[in-house]
């Protein structure tokens, strides 16, 4: 018999590992924020109740010498019903959770930090051939929480991570309302008088969003082929990184998410896709955001039609060279990489 509490155990136990090798990637100002979310998932306090400050600083204290205690151990094997399984193998152990109602994901995200996470099944769908778990209510999870991730053609979406997220976004937003694009997302609810019950509709609503660039993720990935993560793994915690990320999320954005979103007449979400488009992103696609301007002020739904045409050309020919540069420098391309995409002149 499956003994959940024990799994549950073994899954945070490897969260804290994998904590305790990667939090000092992070800068001090985010890895405070990180901190400060995770004793709030941790202790189920609602995102209006105030954190007690003096419990967090001893919380962090605790945590920061669990992570010593534990840095240098190899991740556990999850026992499920007298076998032991992988902790990356999710196929395997879906096997066995998903037919009693829970999900488990397992993989690397920035950086090459491995991510994990158990929680229950909401559902489960299939999109352009792809199987998509969606789950609700968390029972492990990391520093980090990714909304979703995809795995050997399975997506996971976290609406528990994502309503989390959208909560800070809101927060943020609710302290710099000073942009156009903000101020249209929030006219489609009514956080002012109804907070919990907004927040889980555009949690409905951006889980379309997530599911749809999951899917673009995965074309992207059967255009770019596996020599792809070969080249994110030889680029590993360096800003090309972080480049080379960006500019296949945009790819797979115009692959799937933007024409699904615009076909769908989804306006919520594509204003949110553009308030939320900053960093790297914005930075390496500047004309995104002056088609959305066309679009917002003008109605111009043109303008993001064609933005998805060139952008998908552009950024399929930009990925590409980047596998060739990679395939030239190896382990050293990381410079050239990053020189192409400043060089480029995007749309």
């Amino acid at each position: 018999m499956l003994n959940v509490g024990q799994v549950v155990a073994t899954v945070q136990k490897n969260c804290h590992i994998s904590d305790a090798q990667y939090a000092g990637d992070y800068t001090l100002c985010i890895f405070l924020l990180k901190m400060r979310e995770f004793y709030r998932w941790e202790n189920q306090i609602p995102f209006t109740g105030a954190l007690p400050r003096e419990a967090v600083g001893k919380w962090m204290q605790e945590r920061e010498q669990l992570w010593e205690d534990v840095e240098s151990s190899t991740l556990e094997s999850l026992n499920l019903g007298g076998g032991s399984l992988d902790p990356f193998d999710a196929d395997s152990v879906n096997r066995i959770l998903v037919p009693q109602g829970y999900v488990y994901s397992a993989g690397y995200g920035r950086f090459n930090k491995p991510h994990f996470f158990l929680g229950t099944l909401q559902r489960q769908e299939k999109r352009d051939g792809y199987t998509v778990y969606v789950s609700t209510c968390e029972y492990a999870r990391d520093l980090v929480a990714p909304p979703a991730m995809m795995q050997n053609g399975k997506i996971y979406l976290r609406q528990e991570s994502l309503r989390r997220y959208l909560w800070e976004r809101i927060e943020e937003w609710r302290l710099n309302r000073n942009t156009d694009a903000v101020a249209r997302v929030l006219s489609y609810y009514d956080f002012e008088h109804d907070l919990n019950g907004s927040l889980d509709r555009m949690t409905e609503v951006e889980t379309e969003s997530v599911i749809l660039h999951e899917v673009g993720e995965a074309l992207a990935s059967e255009k770019l082929g596996d020599a792809w993560h070969t080249l994110l793994s030889d680029l590993s915690r360096t800003k090309g990184e972080l480049m080379a990320r960006a500019a296949r999320d945009i790819l797979a954005d115009c692959l799937s998410t933007l024409p699904r979103l615009i076909e769908q007449e989804n306006n919520p979400a594509l204003h949110f896709y553009f308030a939320s488009f900053s960093g790297m992103r914005r930075s390496l696609f500047p004309g995104a955001m002056s088609a959305y301007h066309r679009w917002a002020e003008n109605g111009d739904i043109e303008s993001l039609r064609q933005l998805v045409h060139d952008g998908t050309k552009y950024w399929l020919e930009t990925t590409r060279k980047m596998l060739e540069l990679h395939r030239r420098f190896g382990t050293e391309s990381g410079a050239a990489v990053e020189n192409l995409l400043a060089a480029s002149v995007s749309l």
